[in-house]
């Protein structure tokens, strides 16, 4: 029988395509033909089925996996005993003494000498929404310098959606192994069971975790059948597993709170699989940009990778943006991103390089957030540069950065609002711009 060395050390292999009725077996012949839940299920496995949305959901949404495994997963669990991770806060989640009400910037985190795993080193920057009612939100920022060693974790309140910044991160799930690095991102499906390993770090990046309906490709309308995020660019990894008697902890995120369990063996134990309820990561390079070619510049919104939606049409729970290298082309056109106040609540990541609203101060690592109807845009700098320039095409190079945008008002934690590198001079980035009104008529 294939060992769990063998199995989880192999390099990550994936099968590509968004939303795809996948199927995968690590064995031969442990995966059952026609049919979900034979008598027996061969290699003496157990079948069972991993359900992301409720049994009646309509055809098109309904998401489920049938995993057949080694022990079923109430194995996995056994009495539950309360922690405290004292830095992962979940919505609501307002603090007295920190006002979300501003424009704020945040220099990188720096890393500390304080060794950290993925539960450990996780800290929120700002929550929205509610977790018990699966609407709404939380940023985070990870810092992460060891693996988890036997031990594991899932969310039942959350999918989240990672995006490295520095490093690279291994996880080892139920139903297969990524690998991530900066410039790709990966989902983690609510429910799943995994463990995160250190492959380069220290290890630092951004996650959303969403309490909502799951992430999905955005409708591209008018835009047809391709460019932006093609589902054939993500990929879902293959059938990998665990058999493995060793002393375990299983972590459990439920309603906000964390509780522990302790068993007597890994439960990455699942040896084929199908479905469509399964992990993901994407290469954010592969992304294709579509904007104006003659003059003016659609929303940010066209740039859209992956939406959450709310129920209301055109509104999303959550909206994962990137700004990346791209072309400028547009004639007589002010090109950075315009001034504007939004209904939606914009927090921003710079992955790396420089972001061409903010020339200045936005740093890789560092983090910026624009509540809901406050007003935001170019400094003077970028303002100037661009009501001056030669408009020529023109390369925007060496830049990739990200929006998690919500419906919701985003709310700072404490870590947020006292303990991050909070920069306090950022509303002054516009303190400069000048009346320039002259009322004569034909007057630029």
């Amino acid at each position: 029988m294939q060992t769990a060395a063998s199995s989880l050390a192999q390099s990550a292999r994936y099968m590509p395509g968004f939303g795809n009725d996948f199927e995968t077996e690590a064995l031969p012949g442990a995966l059952p033909q026609g049919m979900n839940s034979p008598q027996k299920c061969n290699y003496g496995l157990y079948g069972e089925q991993l359900s992301g949305t409720a049994f009646t959901a309509p055809s098109h949404q309904n998401e489920r996996t049938w995993c057949y495994r080694i022990r079923p997963s109430v194995k996995h669990t056994h009495r539950f005993s309360r922690i405290d991770l004292p830095y992962w806060k979940s919505a609501p989640h307002v603090m007295e003494g920190v006002t979300s009400l501003g424009q704020y910037r945040w220099d990188p985190v720096p890393h500390s000498e304080e060794l950290t795993t993925w539960l450990s080193g996780m800290r929120t920057m700002t929550t929205a929404g509610n977790v018990n009612t699966q609407v709404g939100m939380a940023s985070h920022i990870y810092l992460v310098t060891e693996s988890m060693v036997d031990a594991y974790f899932f969310s039942a309140d959350s999918e989240l959606l990672v995006v490295p910044q520095e490093g690279k991160l291994r996880f080892c799930t139920e139903l297969g192994v990524i690998d991530v690095e900066p410039q790709e991102i990966a989902i983690i499906p609510r429910g799943l069971v995994y463990r995160v390993e250190v492959l380069e770090g220290p290890a630092r990046g951004f996650v959303c975790e969403n309490y909502g309906q799951k992430f999905e490709l955005p409708a591209r309308g008018p835009i047809g059948a391709n460019c932006m995020a093609n589902p054939r660019d993500f990929k879902t990894p293959v059938a990998t597993y665990e058999d493995k008697e060793t002393p375990s902890t299983v972590t459990i995120k439920w309603c906000g709170q964390f509780h522990e369990t302790h068993i007597g063996h890994s439960p990455l134990d699942v040896v084929a699989w199908h479905g469509n309820y399964a992990p993901c990561k994407y290469d954010l390079r592969t992304y294709c940009p579509v904007g104006a070619i003659l003059f003016d510049h659609p929303d940010p919104s066209i740039f859209t990778v992956l939406t959450a939606p709310s129920g209301q049409p055109g509104t999303a729970n959550i909206d994962f943006v990137l700004f990346r290298e791209r072309w400028m082309v547009a004639e007589d056109t002010f090109r950075p991103p315009w001034y504007h106040k939004n209904v939606m609540s914009e927090l921003m990541g710079n992955i790396y390089g420089q972001y061409d609203a903010k020339p200045k101060g936005f740093s890789p690592g560092g983090m910026s957030l624009h509540n809901m109807m406050l007003p935001h845009g170019p400094d003077k700098n970028a303002f100037e540069g661009a009501s001056n320039a030669d408009l020529k095409a023109e390369k925007l190079d060496n830049t990739m950065s990200f929006m998690f945008e919500t419906r919701f008002p985003q709310h700072l934690t404490l870590f947020a609002g006292q303990e991050a590198s909070l920069q306090d001079d950022y509303i002054d980035c516009w303190t400069s711009l000048e009346k320039k009104f002259d009322g004569t008529p034909g007057k630029k």
